[in-house]
């Protein structure tokens, strides 16, 4: 009786086992095949928005003033798309310089070094706030020198 029992559920473990490994099987090498899962459609093709000059502020953590530095930034849109986003760049400057001086941009000993991850978010922030979600791709700091 007991053996009837332990050999049902090891039966009803390994149909388990090969069930799970099937279906992740055929989500990994066939799903074109289920409905759902169809494969990442291919991104479009993108160009660069001519570089744009932006002065912004260096400031420490604490908010004090350390200096300014000037940045030259590129924005990646979808192909098409340059023309809209390059007419409302000045719409774009305003958002930046709404936010630099709210984010600590200043490393460094002296607070004179740039923080280029922080402002690439700050403008990419930005970007979405003008242009909407999925406009600009990514933003991309091309220079960034002391002022």
């Amino acid at each position: 009786m007991i053996k009837r029992i332990v050999v049902g559920v090891v039966a009803v473990v390994a149909g388990l086992g090969v069930g799970a490994g099937g279906a992740w099987g055929a989500l990994h090498f066939f799903p074109q095949y289920l409905t759902g899962h169809a494969p990442k459609a291919r991104k479009a093709a993108t160009e660069f928005v001519p570089p744009v000059e932006i002065l912004a502020p260096l400031v420490f953590a604490d908010g004090r003033l350390s200096g300014y530095a000037r940045f030259e930034v590129q924005l990646e849109v979808t192909k098409g798309e340059t023309e809209d986003v390059g007419a409302k760049l000045p719409l774009l400057m305003n958002a930046v310089n709404l936010r630099t001086y709210r984010t600590p941009l200043a490393s460094g000993p002296d607070g004179l070094v740039p923080g280029l991850e922080q402002f690439r978010r700050v403008v990419m922030d930005a970007a979405r706030e003008v242009y909407g979600k999925d406009v600009v791709r990514s933003v991309a700091v091309t220079q960034a020198a002391p002022a």
